[in-house]
């Protein structure tokens, strides 16, 4: 039974992961040249409670879900989680009674541990949070995440069982054959017995290839910002505003590696591919930021970004067989907490395919990711022992970040390794630091030349034609 899935996100790596738990062929389409290069790649890295969607709705259930299943998740595939709760910030007497609201619905939906604080017990948890607080809900199940890590743990499980992943390979056109599908790529046609939509912002426009109830996903562009490695401190709780028609608005939060993020905004856009930062957007940041955290020090931002949430107006996950497409699984309009229930979603969809075309469990299914080298959080005795095995360990390539070219190595030559700057720097985090791959960039590219038996030229930040040299041939500078 051949299964193919549309989308080497979040979403469609965890799908991918489940089904290759049974008899499957399950193969993974992906038009840009790496995992995790759309909404994945550009989020909040929150796991969220799930106290904020609406009491019996796909999204409610498997947030909460997803959430139960991300801590022992990150154990099995080895990605950086922490579960450090969260508060919902009211500033407002009069809007106290909405947290009682979210907290009741909350505990529909199964959230564990809720509770409300007045402003002084707060602070007394969070010293930084503002003096403006009246009262917040708390959510000692909220955790956070790296996404890169996340999704690159799924996808690489679900190659080293048998899921076969193809880059750079854009679904063009699909047309119903027999009781199957044919795939129109990039790449040439491609044969399906079922076919999975998680093609994120893009998901409309595949479902609307095959079905007549037409599907509309509308960007939502947030904007965040990264501060410095040494304010990771300052807070440790993810503190939300109360939340607005667009979500939950602008939040402050520490991250699994020990930054500081602010965001993001969110503007409803008409383009799909417009991640550009904007200076409204960063003051709109900054201002709402200092709503939540006392001296917020602005000077210490050390990069921004954008990304793209996959909105559907009837604000809840579309998951299941498209109307008149028999065979075609739709995973849309998965906005946040698309992270969060991506876990969940994988189940979710799995049991929808078993439910369709049954297939027996594999006995040898891996369930587990393991050899992920962590130089930076290793003790100096194991560190030791590491280069004595490997001196590539001893070769420090990004000094910020504390990446050594034996963790490059491993990035490049493991299941679905790193072919481009931007894969090697999810992958391990060099360039992420402080000076933002200002140091370490040209060593990265000549290590991914060398191991890759290409000319450095060829190198590019994220496949297509973002080269890292220009003006260069094989000659070299021209």
């Amino acid at each position: 039974m051949k299964v193919i899935v549309i989308g080497a996100g979040v979403t469609g790596c965890a799908i991918a992961r489940e089904l290759c738990r049974s008899q499957y062929e399950v193969t993974v389409l992906e038009k840009a040249s790496d995992l995790c290069e759309g909404t994945s790649k550009a989020n909040s890295g929150i796991v969220h409670a799930g106290f904020d969607a609406v009491p019996g709705s796909l999204m409610a259930r498997l947030n909460v879900r997803g959430s139960e299943l991300m801590e022992p998740l990150s154990r099995e595939l080895d990605f950086a989680y922490r579960r450090n709760g969260a508060f919902v910030l009211c500033f407002e007497k009069e809007n106290e009674p909405r947290l009682q609201e979210l907290k009741e619905r909350g505990e529909k939906n199964g959230v564990k541990g809720l509770r409300i604080l007045t402003g002084d017990e707060v602070r007394a948890m969070e010293p930084q949070v503002s003096d403006k607080v009246t009262a917040a809900l708390r959510a000692p199940t909220s955790g956070i995440v790296c996404p890169f890590e996340l999704t690159i743990a799924l996808g690489e499980n679900a190659a080293v069982n048998g899921a076969d992943f193809r880059f750079n390979t854009a679904v063009t056109g699909i047309r119903r054959k027999d009781n199957g599908w044919t795939l129109e790529t990039s790449k040439g046609e491609f044969e399906a017995d079922i076919v999975i939509n998680a093609a994120g912002v893009y998901a409309d426009r595949i479902h609307n290839m095959v079905s007549e109830e037409k599907m509309e996903i509308i960007p939502r562009k947030g904007e965040y910002c990264l501060m410095d490695k040494k304010l990771g401190g300052l807070v440790d709780s993810t503190l939300f505003q109360l939340p607005t028609q667009y979500g939950k608005g602008v939040l402050v939060t520490p991250t699994v590696h020990g930054n500081l993020m602010v965001g993001p905004t969110a503007v409803d856009i008409p383009d799909k591919e417009n991640t550009a930062t904007t200076a409204e957007g960063m003051a709109e940041l900054l201002q709402r930021g200092a709503k939540s955290v006392k001296n917020l020090p602005l000077n210490q931002i050390i990069t921004s970004f954008t990304g793209l949430r996959a909105h559907e107006s009837h604000d809840d996950f579309i998951i299941g067989e498209a109307a008149g497409a028999p065979g075609f699984i739709d995973a849309a309009g998965i906005a946040s907490p698309g992270l969060s229930s991506a876990p969940a979603i994988g189940e979710y969809v799995a049991e929808i395919v078993q439910s369709i075309a049954p297939a027996e469990k594999k006995e040898n299914f891996i369930g587990a990711r393991t050899g992920i080298p962590h130089v930076a959080g290793m003790s100096p005795e194991a560190l030791h022992a590491l280069i004595e095995k490997d001196p590539a360990f001893a070769n420090v390539i990004c000094r910020c970040e504390r990446v050594t070219e034996g963790e490059i190595l491993a990035a490049i030559h493991r299941p679905l390794g790193a072919t481009t700057l931007d894969g090697v720097k999810r992958r391990t985090r060099a360039g992420m630091g402080r000076c933002q791959a200002g140091f370490c960039s040209p060593s990265v590219v000549e290590i991914l030349a060398r191991e890759l038996g290409k000319d450095p030229g060829e190198i590019t930040k994220a496949g297509g034609e973002s080269r890292f040299i220009t003006g260069y041939d094989k000659e070299g500078l021209a």
